[in-house]
This record gives C-alpha cells, structure tokens and sequence, in this order.
C-alpha cells in the first residue's frame, strides 16, 4: 500500500478518534487525557450558554475534521484525474469512503438532528449546520448496502452511456466540448431524411436498458432524502438554492417567461432555415431530429460564428492562460499563487504518453486555502481561450473564500448557481468584441459581424438551451423525484415538456417501449440539478449588465471589465462571502435586483429586433 494511502487512514483513525471523544465528551479541550484529568468546576453556566457552547464546540470540531478529510480526498480525487491508475483509483476511493463516513456517520447526524431544533443559533451556525446535514443526507454512511448499490448503478449506467455509439455527455453546456462519436458525426453531417431518422433512432435506442437502473436509482435517493427529512431528491438539491421544491419550479418558469419572447423568434427563424435545407413544408414544432443533437440542444451546424479560432493558431497555448491571469490582475485580484501554476496540469497529454488523464475540465479547492488546480486542455483555439478564463475566474473565487472567519464547511458558493456565475461572466467577457482587441487577438479594424456574433452564440446554447435546462429537464425531473412519476409515464411526459417548452416533437411515436431522458448523462451525473448552469448564465448577464451600465457607465457589449478596480471589488466581495448567505442575499446586495431575464434580454436585443423583421408575416410561436 502507498504511503499517501497510509498517512490517509492514519488521518481517518486520527480525526475519528477525535470526534468520538468529543461526542463522548463535549467539554474536552483536545488537551490531557478527558478520562483522567479534573479541574476545579467552574461556575455553572445557564442553560443556554451551554447549549451555545456545545453547539460551537461541536462545530469546531466537525470543521476540523472535515477539513483534514476532504483535503485527503480531494488530493487524492486530482491524482486519479491526472493519471486513472489502479493505485489512484484505490487511494481516490478510501479516502472517499473515509470523508463520507465522517459527514454521513450516526454520531454526527444524531448531534445535527438535535442541532437543527434549535432556534438560537447564530445565522453563520445554521448555516454550518444545514450544510452538514445536506452531506450527510446525499451519502449516509449508516445505509452502506443502498450507497453501495446507487454506486453501482451510476456507474453502470455511465459506462453503458460511454461505450454506446452515440449519447451526447452534456447537452446544454455550450462551453464544454465533449467527444463525440462516429455515429453523432455522421449524424450531424447527414441531409438525407430518411437515413437521418434512422440515425436519430440508433442514438436514442440504448435508452431502454436503462429505463430500471434509472427507476432504482430515483427511489434509492429519494428514500435517503425523505429519511433526512426532505421532501424528495429534489427537494433537497432545492433547499441547496434556499427554495423549495415548488417554489424552485414557480421561480424558473417565471423565468422561461422572460426569454420566450425571444426564443419563439428564434425558434421561427431556425424552423424555415432547416425546413429550407430539408425541402420540407415549415412545421410548427421543429422535429427533433433536424436538429445535430437527439434532445434539441444546443443547435450546432444552422449558422457558423466568425471565425475566432485563426487569430491563435500561432499562439502557444500557455499565453491563454497568462492572458486569463493578466484579465484577474487587471481587476485588482492577486496572481494566482505560484502552486497554481506548478500543481495544475493545463495542457494535452503529449503523444506517445502511457499518462491516463481525464478529459473532463474542472478547478478544485483542495485544501480549502491557497491550493487551487485546474485540469484542463487548453490548445490554440477560442474555446481554449474562454475555457481558461473560466477556469482562472473559478480559482479566484476560490481563493478570495480563504478567510479565518470563514469556517471550511462555508469555503464554498452559496450555491451551485454563484459557482457556475463566475465562470459564466468569464465567457461573458471573452466575447466581447473590445476586450478581443485589448488583448491583441483582434486588430482595432477587425470587428466580427455584430448579428452573427449574437446568434452563434444563442445558438450555440446561450439561449436555445435555456427551455431545455429549466423546462424540459427541470420539469421532468421534478416529476420524476417530487411526484415519483410512475414507469409508463416516463417518456410520454418527457416530449410532452419538449413540445411545451422547447417547441421540438419527435419524428415519430416514442412511446413508453423507449426512455429517451434515460440516455442523458446528467441525469446520473447531476440528478436534481442540471438546471443549475442555466441559472448561473442568468446571474452572470445579470452581473455584467450592472458592472458595465451602473458600475461603468457604459454597455454591455462595447464597455471590457478588464482593468476596471471597482468591478473587481464588487465581485471580490460577493465570492469572499462564500456561503455565508443565501445567494440570493449576495446578487441583491451587488444590483439591488433579484435575479430575472432582463439582463439576458437586454444582450440579445439587437437579435430580436434582426429576428423580428426576419420573421416579419411568419406565425411566431408553437
């Protein structure tokens, strides 16, 4: 066994040991033997600064913990995305196992369950407190045969999903790329009706096998959230966001009804071109497949964006991430710290390499201070561009959470809308035709086609994926969690959202015999919430709009952040907050708004004034 595993259990016996006395004890000051030593008693304290005593005293404790743990594992979770060896894999697994014991244990939510009562404790406590028991809801430790069962299932499921010829990882997320198979190529290149239907039905059909594991793994987390008190699976992803589950679902169609009015245009526009190229009469709904993914996002291959790739051909792909750096600096943030850059591991594997590196992008928090990495692989493109300006933004927002007076249960977004806020407004920026220019990728005469720039990019997912992650799979997964929506239910109500909300129908009748939401990824991967990212580009238009109209005194598309110190300020302090309050708390005090559709709107408002004289004499809407 590896001596990093080792040190881990001695880590893990250490930190249990630890807590154990405590709960025996929760007096013990961690000095002396509890059992042995006394000390003149003090005077007696009331009952309620006890309580408080206990309650701090517990949560000292559960910090500590917590935090040597989850530094053990998340160290250990990089290993093995740099490199999937067997020895990483073990370790990424016990230390794992060790963290999800602890914040899963009886102990501990036996000491939260009666902490959760209490009506005096501080706003900072109760919410230590809620996200402890969020922890040990999604991986109870004392139901090992169910964890290890949802396990089993998850990934069986994605393994059949990644060997199949065809599903799409994660539709709706237009700034990740992900690999795409022969079968989905073909597709996406084929014209012929005919041989596309047949195509679209070929990347549809391993939803079926996977119609029980998917059923299994609703009831086996749902059963350990209502065990915890919630009112199912999404009810506890809801409460991350401070909502209920219903309110959840008020709230996002409240803000569907703020894009309709351009995505009906849109979805005008986009049915006379494809019905164009497919000599087909204009339907009202668009058949899914048409469009290059099976579920109707995002919609690639309609219009092609400028051509933002060429400038950095020539480019080293090292220069994007400085110039990502150079962006934070400009704001007055501090460099990123020099572990960032020798831990990180930024670029593709070398040919020839035996290294089995993920070919997923994240930035992780390992010890919840300085150490901060990014696993990306940056070339010299555009996406590899706005991939790193994502990926630097997340890391400052990281770092600005390293505070003493912010405890590590709250070294964290308030939600996972503000985590994926900040690099959302990174690409916000990467986009704008000024900044381009300030960074010497453009020439001061070289201005993309201002129109063609806002439609590739809502189509791309800037838009055309909002009905899908707050309708279509918001909806249905609502239904599926809250309501337990039965088996022969399971499709029909999937296109039934489809066609409410994204205007899209199927070719021809999929009935219950198909599980065509069974062939998403997210669903396994992100269950109850992969509506969040649709939010996160919400807030960020949201943000930008009020660092470049109020902060700035200018325009959303004309006016760069970069360089602008009271932009940084404002942003600074929002991610230094950590979770120290409801998110919603933290964009009303940056804007004075709550969050809405306005600002999306207001960025593509140019296209709705092309796509209404475009349209002009079409039936707009489905």
């Amino acid at each position: 066994m590896k001596v990093r595993v080792i040190a881990g259990l001695g880590m893990t016996l250490l930190a249990a040991g630890l807590m154990t006395i405590y709960f025996l004890d929760p007096d013990w000051d961690g000095q002396g033997d509890p059992a042995t030593e006394s000390t003149p008693p003090p005077a007696a304290p009331t009952a309620g600064e006890a309580g408080a005593a206990e309650v701090a005293g517990f949560l000292e404790q559960y910090n500590a913990t917590y935090l040597a743990l989850r530094t053990e594992a998340t160290e250990a979770d990089w290993n093995w995305r740099v490199d999937a060896s067997e020895a990483n894999l073990t370790a990424r697994n016990t230390t794992r196992a060790a963290l999800e014991d602890f914040t899963g244990g009886s102990a501990v939510v036996q000491k939260l369950r009666q902490f959760r009562d209490r009506i005096d404790l501080s706003e900072q406590q109760d919410r230590q407190i809620e996200t402890a028991w969020r922890l040990a809801t999604r991986r109870p430790s004392g139901s090992g045969d169910s964890l290890r069962r949802r396990d089993e299932l998850v990934q069986t499921c994605l393994d059949t999903l990644r060997t199949a010829d065809g599903p799409v990882p994660t539709p709706g997320e237009p700034n990740r790329t992900p690999p795409r198979s022969p079968a989905l190529q073909a597709f996406s290149a084929e014209r012929d009706t005919l041989r596309r239907l047949q195509q679209w039905e070929s990347l549809l059909a391993v939803g079926p096998g996977l119609k029980d594991g998917m059923l299994e793994l609703r009831d086996l987390r749902n059963g350990s959230a209502r065990q915890m008190g919630y009112s199912s699976w999404f009810g506890l992803e809801a409460d991350d966001l401070d909502l209920q589950a219903a309110e959840l679902i008020q709230q996002l169609d409240e803000l569907l009804s703020g894009i309709m009015p351009l995505y009906v245009h849109i979805h005008c526009w986009v049915r006379h071109e494809l019905a164009r190229r497919y000599g087909a009469p204009v339907p009202r709904r668009i058949p899914a497949y048409w469009l290059n993914r099976p579920w109707g996002s995002p919609w690639t291959g309609i219009v092609e964006g400028p051509d933002l790739d060429t400038p950095l051909s020539d480019v080293q792909p090292r220069w994007l991430a400085e110039t990502a750096e150079r962006n934070l600096t400009s704001l007055g943030f501090a460099p990123l710290p020099l572990t960032y850059w020798g831990r990180s591991d930024l670029f593709p594997v070398p040919s020839g390499s035996a290294q089995r590196k993920d070919d997923r992008t994240i930035t992780l928090h390992v010890d919840l201070a300085q150490d901060v990495r990014t696993l990306t692989h940056l070339r010299s493109d555009f996406a590899s561009l706005e991939q790193a300006h994502r990926q630097t933004m997340t890391a400052a927002a990281m770092l600005a959470t390293d505070r003493d007076e912010l405890p590590p249960l709250l070294r964290r977004p308030a939600s996972g809308i503000l985590a994926q806020t900040w690099p959302e407004l990174a690409s916000l920026t990467v986009r704008q035709v000024p900044y381009l220019q300030q960074i010497g990728m453009l020439a001061p005469e070289e201005t993309p086609e201002p129109i063609r720039h806002l439609l590739s990019q809502a189509l791309r997912g800037g838009i055309v994926s909002l009905p899908f992650l707050l309708g279509t799979l918001a909806h249905w997964e609502y239904d599926l969690y809250e309501n337990d929506l039965p088996r022969h239910q399971i499709n029909t109500r999937w296109w039934e959202y489809a066609a409410r909300y994204q205007g899209i129908v199927p070719p021809v009748d999929r009935g219950e015999d198909a599980c065509d939401p069974a062939a998403l990824e997210v669903v396994y991967t992100a269950p109850g919430r992969g509506f969040v990212p649709a939010l996160g580009r919400l807030t960020a238009h949201q943000l930008q709009a009020y660092l470049c109209e109020e902060i700035l005194g200018g325009s959303v598309h004309g006016t760069p952040l970069a360089g602008e110190h009271k932009a940084g300020r404002l942003l600074h302090s929002m991610m230094a907050a950590g979770a120290s309050r409801p998110w919603q708390l933290s964009l009303q005090r940056a804007t004075g708004q709550e969050l809405s559709a306005a600002a999306l709107m207001e960025y593509y408002d140019p296209l709705l004034q092309w796509l209404q004289v475009q349209n002009e004499g079409r039936e707009i809407g489905f």
